[in-house]
């Protein structure tokens, strides 16, 4: 027993502490027993019977204190801020370097002083500068599986998919049905394998998100100044964004500018729901036909703001959902298009331009639709 402990103490050094004080207490425990039984004539029977008791317990909890507290991270880390991270929050460059950190340790460290920039105290909100030397305390460090993930596939699926790239930034037309980033029950999204196809990638971040179920243009940055212009142009709407999609019904008008409102909801499941609403933040897509079917019209949508679903919810809006969307879609007529092979949503981000972060000349990539979209137009009636 004794040498398990000691070879688990020699594993982690910083468990030792446990393993002498719970031996001491038992060790001087036995003594004093040896030193009671010698000096009365009472029956002990019944007091060594619960004193081994208390014995085993000891030894079982720790055994479990043992094998179950996690180990810490290496000793103090000095990092030297690089130009990349120049600018960014104090929390965020944390958060990044003590992966499986929770966020509230984060915050802790930094409040009690153990976080230091340069020798002094710092805050979560303060600005790094280049040159900077931020001191990280050791830290506890959750143990879990990192999921091991499918690279060749994610491989064929990513590269053949990449429209642009440069040494700032690369442009991916995105496939529907694969997140952009891990989470809510998924191992891994688009940055999450990016990051995986590149291991040696200094840095890898989305500028914006796509939903799930929407395909095309997605934009990486490979530097933290492109990610930082590229974040000052979507959030001043100077990016320009064309989508491609197929509304439900025939679509009389040619052209119409929709300003409504959208406000979001989280349902009780988590689940995120937007809606026209008065009290909600200002929202423009405009919108152009493209073809005439039978049951369907094919549109051009530019989103003039960039709330979240906001195509779909203005379709919606003027009586004409988007076909494949199970969200604010129409259930029966989703079902009748999946019999002509709509198996998902039909909204395509085709285009988009904005201002190259290093030469500030504008560029337009263009990512083609997918060949399941193009049968899709094929194939439906006039």
């Amino acid at each position: 027993m004794i040498g398990r402990l000691l070879a688990g103490g020699a594993q982690h050094p910083s468990r030792s502490l446990w393993t002498f004080a719970l031996y001491s207490f038992r060790y001087a425990g036995l003594a004093a027993t040896s030193l009671s039984v010698a000096s009365t004539k009472t029956p002990i029977r019944i007091t060594i019977t619960i004193y081994r008791q208390i014995i085993n317990l000891i030894d079982d909890t720790a055994i479990i204190l043992l094998m179950n507290t996690p180990p810490t991270s290496p000793a103090v880390q000095m990092i030297e801020v690089d130009a990349d991270h120049a600018g960014q929050r104090v929390d965020n460059f944390l958060f990044t370097r003590l992966k499986g950190v929770p966020k509230s340790h984060v915050y802790r460290i930094l409040r009690t002083g153990e976080v230091r920039r340069n020798g002094g105290r710092v805050k979560a909100q303060d600005r790094l500068e280049a040159g900077d030397r931020v001191r990280v305390p050791p830290v506890r460090v959750a143990e879990r599986e990192t999921p091991q993930l499918p690279i060749e596939a994610l491989r064929s699926r990513i590269e053949p998919r990449i429209l642009y790239e440069d040494e700032d930034l690369l442009v991916l037309n995105k496939s529907s049905g694969m997140a952009v980033h891990g989470g809510s029950g998924l191992s891994y999204g688009v940055i999450e394998a990016l990051r995986e196809l590149r291991p040696t990638a200094k840095f890898l971040e989305l500028v914006h998100r796509l939903d799930r179920e929407t395909s095309g243009c997605l934009l990486i940055a490979k530097k933290r100044s492109a990610l930082k212009s590229l974040h000052t142009q979507f959030r001043e709407d100077d990016v320009n964004k064309v989508y491609v999609a197929l509304i439900a019904g025939q679509w009389a008008k040619k052209k119409i500018m929709v300003d409504a409102p959208l406000k979001k909801n989280v349902l009780q499941s988590g689940e995120r729901m937007v809606r026209v609403a008065r009290d909600g933040k200002a929202a423009m897509t405009e919108f152009k036909r493209l073809d005439l079917f039978r049951e369907a019209t094919l549109v051009e949508a530019r989103p003039i703001t960039g709330r979240t679903h906001q195509i779909r919810v203005h379709a919606l809006h003027l009586g004409h959902p988007l076909l494949g969307d199970e969200r604010y879609g129409e259930e029966m007529v989703n079902r009748q298009f999946k019999t002509l092979g709509l198996r998902r949503l039909f909204l395509h981000a085709k285009e988009t331009t904005f201002l190259h972060p290093k030469t500030q000349k504008a560029i337009t990539i263009e990512a083609p639709l997918d060949p399941d979209l193009l049968e899709v137009l094929k194939g439906l009636p006039r």
